[in-house]
């Protein structure tokens, strides 16, 4: 069953962003995982929002994948860049079995 990465960003450094992006979208590769929303437009529909933060969201192929890619050597890298590039909220969220 497949897994969703969920982020919710806002940029503090424009140049380490570039850097860090570049790095975990190898790490996201490398464990089977495909952005499915990268930064796109936001129509608030409800609710109240920073509109200074960004979505992207991650699909793996298993919460077992989301984890494994999380906890990686590979994207600890990542994160050692990502400390001062971008703050953020992050979830892993099951997503639903597919239908037979």
């Amino acid at each position: 069953m497949s897994a969703y990465v969920i982020s919710e960003v806002e940029v503090l450094d424009d140049r380490l962003i570039e850097t860090y992006r570049a790095m975990a979208q190898a790490t996201i590769e490398q464990y089977g995982g495909r952005y499915v929303v990268r930064g796109g437009d936001v129509e608030l529909v409800e609710g109240e929002r920073n509109p200074a933060r960004r979505f992207v969201i991650v699909e793996f192929p298993s919460m077992e994948r989301a984890r494994g890619w999380y906890h990686s050597p590979e994207y600890a890298q990542a994160l050692k860049v990502r400390a001062t590039a971008l703050t953020r909220t992050l979830v892993f969220v099951e997503g639903i079995p597919a239908e037979t």
